[in-house]
């Protein structure tokens, strides 16, 4: 709980800071998405897009021109919107810009060109940070962050070269340059790397370890146990609520201020890589924290208990 606390409030003080600082007058820009929903993804609120975005904006002028909201601490802090607010003190609203995690307030993030900026109202009892989700795909590849986009990079293992070839041409259906790289080779904290291989080949990778870590470390609510060879998928609370087995796949982001921001596309096995590989398109990943494939069903998670 300290944890929690301490971010918090280091939250708030930068929310208060900036609370009045708008970005000011400038040039504008456009193709800007905003997406509200609660649960995880799991419980639509809305969705706006706006072509043309004038001046300079923050995410939350964005936030309140499309949705009914209310603040708390200046204005910097946003509590409710359209009339949805936490209900516990484990519970409050998050949102992430291109599939990355925010690291200041939404009245001190500016907007630039095709954000993805989506909100969601979850438990965070697991775990306050989730620093990277999937369901802003074809973000944060198109167009990074800070209006920048990121370098990425794709490392496979040996024995996923047809998984990775489908990641490989799904990103150059998308315009993103994907250099290869050996596994282990990292891809600095300024930039994008994928990862493709079976969870035995990708154990070691600074993000496998994090996910083995549980929630609390990767902000990933599924994690891989035997050695690899089955796959447990987590409550917002941390629990084990179904586990899988032969076949099943996963994509999954995290990240940190070492490794930048890290995609997983694994599996328990070879056909389950290649399972989680075939998902990796918008219409599949659209809202979800992260998915996991299996015998041709999509499951998002977490997962609520008894699911």
């Amino acid at each position: 709980m300290r944890l929690r606390l301490t971010s918090t409030a280091s939250a708030i003080a930068i929310a208060v800071a900036l609370a009045g600082c708008g970005l000011g007058a400038g040039k504008g820009t456009s193709d800007v998405a905003v997406t509200v929903t609660r649960d995880f993804g799991t419980v639509p609120i809305g969705a706006r897009v706006e072509g043309q975005v004038a001046g300079s904006q923050t995410v939350l002028r964005l936030l309140e021109r499309n949705f009914r909201i209310t603040t708390r601490y200046g204005g910097g802090f946003v509590e409710s919107i359209n009339g949805q607010s936490g209900s516990s003190a484990r519970r409050d609203w998050f949102y992430y810009v291109n599939g990355i995690e925010a690291s200041l307030g939404a009245a001190g993030t500016g907007v630039h060109r095709g954000d993805r900026i989506w909100w969601d109202l979850h438990d965070w009892s697991a775990t306050d940070s989730v620093p990277a989700v999937v369901g802003s795909f074809p973000e944060p590849f198109v167009h990074g962050k800070g209006g920048r986009r990121l370098p990425t990079t794709l490392a496979c293992a040996s024995d996923a070269t047809k998984a990775c070839q489908r990641v490989a041409a799904e990103f150059q259906r998308l315009g993103v340059a994907a250099p290869t790289a050996q596994l282990g080779t990292g891809s600095g904290s300024d930039s994008v790397a994928v990862e493709v291989g079976t969870w035995h080949d990708l154990q070691g990778e600074l993000a496998a370890t994090l996910i083995d870590h549980g929630p609390g470390s990767s902000g990933v609510y599924a994690r891989f146990s035997g050695g690899g060879s089955s796959l447990q998928l987590l409550t917002p609370g941390g629990h084990v609520a179904r586990t899988l087995g032969a076949g099943a796949g996963l994509i999954a982001a995290t990240g940190g201020s070492e490794t930048g921001t890290v995609w997983l596309v694994t599996g328990t096995d070879p056909a389950g890589v290649a399972a989680a590989a075939a998902a990796l398109t918008p219409a599949h990943l659209d809202d979800h924290f992260a998915l996991a494939v299996t015998a041709n069903q999509y499951v998002p998670v977490p997962l609520e208990p008894g699911t």
